[in-house]
């Protein structure tokens, strides 16, 4: 006979062994914009996937799930795009222009 209430047979559910990632989280001071999103290598440089939400003391901020990696990216503040001033880390884009570099390690995992 199959046991109808797995709890009292026994039976047990498998712990999951599989990390978590942390959240990498964005801010840039930006008190006087309306819009501010962030995009970059990983949203394949979408202007407008990533809103970043906007706090009384002016800091917008967007919290992602990135791997473990280098990426490359830029806020788009009220269209204009920008790189970070709180991160001195550049990288030279084939336009001339310049990209902010983010690095983020294995420590991102969580079990």
């Amino acid at each position: 006979m199959a046991c109808k209430q797995p709890k009292k047979c026994g039976a047990t559910k498998k712990k999951s062994t599989k990390k978590k990632l942390a959240s990498t989280e964005f801010v840039l001071h930006a008190p006087e914009a309306q819009e501010v999103f962030v995009a970059g290598d990983f949203n394949n440089w979408d202007p407008q996937q990533y809103s970043m939400r906007k706090f009384k003391n002016g800091n917008c901020t967007k919290k992602l799930k990135l791997k473990p990696g280098r990426y490359e990216y830029q806020f788009i503040v009220d269209g204009n795009w920008w790189t970070d001033p709180a991160n001195s880390e550049r990288s030279q884009t084939e336009f001339g222009s310049q990209n902010s570099v983010l690095f983020v390690g294995d420590d991102v995992y969580q079990n």
